[in-house]
């Protein structure tokens, strides 16, 4: 048993071709999807970074292993206290070490730990390589340690290799020498000039205006432009917001080369026929939705639904599209149960083994996602009707126009641009009604008696906006957005003292 985990950061679903996206940014992936079953709802229940590999590697929500913020007491795992016995719970049941019972010899070629401070992360490998520049590497600065390993190890049986990729992050790093595979592609349709003027009239941090997170240091914003030339200064003409989404698409689209070369070289191995090959990320990415651009900063579609493409020769049926509700640690117990091990006890991920292997679907009613590094927000994303739905509850707006409940109808708005609460006060409740269910579940079920969403907010909310509210509101009244200011100012009075 061979498998390789192609792990791309900050991929939405919606930007592959496999997916159905208009740009082939995907070409490599869209064959091994061809020959697999592409999960077309697969959502992190945590997101962003940390918290998304945090529950998928614990198999456990958030809520119940503590992880969700990138800073502050909820940045790590609960800690197990008196009764923590030589060995960490963690460190007995996390997904690598259920893979390494199982008889799999389990590597990662990836950053994360490091650039997180994340060293649980490493739990159950036997090889880890760091590749040195914190998740600013390019696909360059990763492949060859992946391609050194797979030649020295490719034809050794029973082994799990996990690479990580991160060029489709900000800033967008891809070669100038790679060129524009889109120059001559259009833009989502949704993007428009009417939106693109909403948006500038907005606020927040990776916002129209404030593209690259909260007003700084001129010098370090002309120092990263210039390093950096694929990025545009700000959202002030659609030449510019073409120039972001072409920079986004192309650090997919070169991942996915890189990707190309992996299989390549597996295929000079001998070993790539009966390969299992898993292909996802740990979110997607805001590319206007909620006037967020290339940020991760919400529980919403564009940042929790993300690609999962399974390719397990003889199972699963070839070039199935699965519509199935799953996490990511759904498909983490089903590879354990796959591989003949176990899933712990103590993991929220359910397998669906069976249904996988008779090529069939099966997933959960609906699902739950949670965000508190850039927000505090939680949201269900369910179905009724016939259509798709997807409730946001906001505990910290992230200093952006985010109300307390927003629901969108995604069947029809996909990208989020009509608030429907107001007209379907039924569907609020129900969506209230089961995120009631859930966290009286996670309650019920955690070992503390602590919702780390509060610990979050007692803290002083999300990592990335404590202490940036005086001088933003400074920036927003010097750049004529008064009533803006003043706004925003009255709904954190506590961050003013």
């Amino acid at each position: 048993m061979r498998i390789l985990y192609i792990d791309i950061d900050t991929t939405r679903a919606d930007h592959l071709s496999c997916y159905g996206y208009h740009r082939k940014t995907t070409p490599n992936i869209d064959a091994i999807a061809a020959q697999g079953v592409r999960f077309d709802n697969c959502y992190v229940p945590d997101a962003p970074c940390l918290p998304s590999r945090s529950a998928l590697w614990s198999g456990q929500f958030g809520f119940r292993n503590g992880a969700i913020n990138h800073g502050g007491t909820a940045a790590d795992m609960f800690i197990e206290g008196k009764d923590r016995g030589f060995r960490s719970v963690y460190g007995n049941t996390n997904w690598m070490t259920c893979l390494r019972q199982a008889g799999l010899r389990t590597i990662t070629v990836s950053p994360f730990a490091e650039r997180h401070s994340a060293w649980q992360w490493y739990g159950g490998y036997v090889e880890m390589y760091n590749t040195m520049y914190g998740g600013m590497e390019g696909a360059d600065d990763v492949t060859p340690t992946a391609l050194d390993w797979i030649k020295r190890n490719a034809k050794n049986d029973n082994w799990f290799l996990h690479v990580n990729y991160w060029d489709p992050h900000t800033p967008y790093r891809t070669p100038l020498d790679f060129g524009n595979p889109f120059e001559s592609d259009s833009l989502p349709a949704w993007l428009t000039e009417e939106y693109r003027q909403k948006c500038w009239g907005g606020i927040g941090s990776h916002s129209a205006q404030e593209l690259h997170d909260y007003p700084g240091d001129p010098k370090m914003l002309e120092a990263m432009l210039k390093r950096y030339p694929r990025l545009p200064r700000s959202l002030d003409s659609m030449d510019a917001v073409r120039k972001w989404i072409d920079g986004y698409d192309t650090g997919i689209r070169y991942a996915d080369e890189h990707a190309g070369r992996l299989l390549n070289a597996l295929a000079d191995q001998n070993v790539l026929d009966d390969l299992v090959i898993m292909i996802s990320s740990d979110h997607g990415e805001n590319q206007g939705e909620l006037n967020i651009w290339g940020d991760h900063q919400t529980a919403d579609e564009p940042t929790c639904h993300i690609p999962l493409i399974v390719r397990w020769p003889g199972m699963g049926s070839q070039g199935r599209a699965d519509p199935a509700f799953v996490y990511p640690f759904d498909w983490a117990a089903t590879m354990i149960e796959l591989v003949g091990g176990k899933v712990p006890s103590n993991w929220d991920g359910r397998s669906f083994a069976s249904a996988f292997q008779n090529g069939v679907s099966k997933g959960r009613p609906y699902l739950v996602t949670s965000q508190a590094a850039w927000a505090c927000q939680r949201g269900v994303r369910f179905h009724a009707g016939g259509e798709e739905y997807l409730c946001l509850r906001t505990y910290h707006d992230g200093h952006k126009y985010l109300d307390p409940i927003m629901l969108f109808n995604l069947t029809v708005d996909p990208h989020e641009q009509n608030d429907i609460s107001s007209q379907r006060p039924d569907l609020v409740n129900l969506a209230m009604k089961l995120l009631t269910d859930w966290q009286s579940d996670m309650m019920l079920t955690s070992r503390t008696n602590v919702d780390p969403m509060m610990t979050v907010l007692r803290e002083g909310g999300p990592l990335h906006t404590r202490g940036k509210l005086p001088k933003y509101l400074d920036h927003l009244r010097n750049t004529g957005r008064q009533v803006m200011a003043d706004r925003l100012a009255s709904l954190h009075p506590d961050e003013l003292k």
